[in-house]
């Protein structure tokens, strides 16, 4: 089988293998967007900061424009050495390989307020490199349920309930309406962002509530204000949960968005029941199936995607090894791609899995067979990430827009 070469390889065995902490990750710190994961330092690990956690960037930037998500990891064998004024090096200890890197800057929006005094980071705004993520009820129902003692949450998200954790947003438990406060607080930092830096695609996005309908009529009032002030033109796409189909299609009637992304996260219904119970329980996998293909008729091929959670399926529990897992997440593509939806694969780290001593291999292996996979299937189906939902520029824990820049380059 063909493997990964260049920026994606560069990037799948990062992602994977994580990054030791030094003296010059810390550093980078100061100046760089701050990982919502902070670097927990394993025992007998030399710590410089004394408390056993350490802030580190949150996105490296290579020379052509690769982003890499950074996970710390203290048994990593790739570190970084240098400064900001003479740049950084990401360095292989095994064998040597040395990388001139950057990290995605701490623009000055973050560090800014609103008119009101509140800060623009606490406004409902993310960047992920162009990417401008807007996400003003970030709280979460399905954290509020529980059956038969097991969560509804979904296994891999740490989005959290609606708490005194999104009290700053005016996020309240049953409250569909998002406060007009709220709203106004995002513009402001949408404005400024856009004035700072460079953004190319808008995605909105939000914590599920049990009622795909209530669901609809919330984000229907963030499409509308968000409409409103995109006095830019740049495209924006919806990554709701699976809404109603007379709800899809008020979207595309008023215009409000390019692009649609319900995130089936993972195939095979009962892979879908265990990973993702809340989802299974209140809207339920065919229902899923179905809401994607109603968006792929409402908005054309071409405009209809689906993130999907690559890894979480090695954790223990599902008893699948790394090949068995790759093989059905391509039978997935297969059939999303034939419906006319476009998958978008993010490396996920399934905890448990780290008990096994070749946790790195496994995932890296089941990764790049996934991704090698998914592109030959996406030519067949003449498939393409359109450069208004996604580019290499914004996806950091995805490659295909990579390995497609890749292959027109060549």
């Amino acid at each position: 089988m063909k493997g990964l070469k260049g920026s994606p390889a560069l990037k799948v065995q990062v992602m994977c293998e994580g990054i030791r902490y030094t003296d010059a990750l810390g550093r980078a710190a100061t100046h760089s967007m701050p990982n919502f994961y902070p670097y927990r330092f394993k025992q007998g690990e030399h710590d410089p900061t004394g408390k056993g956690l350490a802030t580190i960037p949150y996105l490296i930037n290579t020379r052509d424009g690769t982003e890499i998500r950074v996970l710390g990891n203290g048994d990593s064998p790739w570190h970084v050495e240098g400064d900001r004024e003479q740049g950084y090096v990401l360095i292989d200890d095994r064998s040597g390989q040395r990388e001139p890197v950057g990290f995605e800057p701490l623009d000055p929006w973050m560090t800014h307020k609103t008119s009101d005094g509140m800060p623009l980071a606490q406004a409902g705004l993310q960047t992920h490199g162009d990417m401008l993520v807007i996400n003003v009820a970030p709280g979460c129902e399905y954290f509020l349920h529980k059956h038969d003692g097991r969560s509804m949450r979904c296994a891999f998200c740490a989005y959290g309930a609606p708490d005194e954790r999104t009290a700053h947003l005016g996020q309240v438990t049953g409250q569909v309406g998002i406060p007009q406060r709220t709203l106004e607080r995002m513009a402001e930092g949408l404005h400024a962002i856009v004035s700072q830096t460079t953004i190319r695609h808008i995605y909105l996005v939000g914590g599920s509530l049990t009622d795909a309908r209530k669901e609809g009529e919330r984000f229907l009032q963030l499409a509308r204000f968000v409409k409103r002030e995109n006095r830019y033109g740049i495209p924006v796409a919806l990554g709701s949960g699976a809404l109603p189909d007379d709800q899809i299609e008020q979207f595309r009637r008023e215009q409000l968005v390019d692009f649609v992304c319900f995130n089936l996260e993972m195939w095979s219904e009962p892979l879908f029941a265990k990973v993702c119970p809340g989802k299974n329980r209140y809207v339920g996998y065919q229902r899923w199936i179905e809401a994607l293909e109603t968006a792929v008729r409402v908005f054309g091929r071409g405009r209809v995607y689906s993130a999907m959670v690559a890894g979480i399926e090695l954790d223990p529990e599902h008893g699948l090894e790394w090949q068995e897992a790759a093989r059905l997440a391509l039978e997935g593509a297969e059939e999303l791609c034939r419906r006319g939806v476009i998958p978008i694969y993010s490396l996920m780290w399934p905890p448990g899995g780290k008990e096994r001593p070749d946790y790195h291999e496994r995932i890296r292996g089941y990764f790049e067979a996934l991704n090698l996979g998914y592109s030959d299937i996406r030519k067949k189906y003449d498939l393409h990430f359109s450069p208004g939902f996604m580019c290499h520029r914004c996806a950091y824990m995805q490659i295909e827009c990579d390995l497609d820049r890749q292959e027109a380059a060549a």
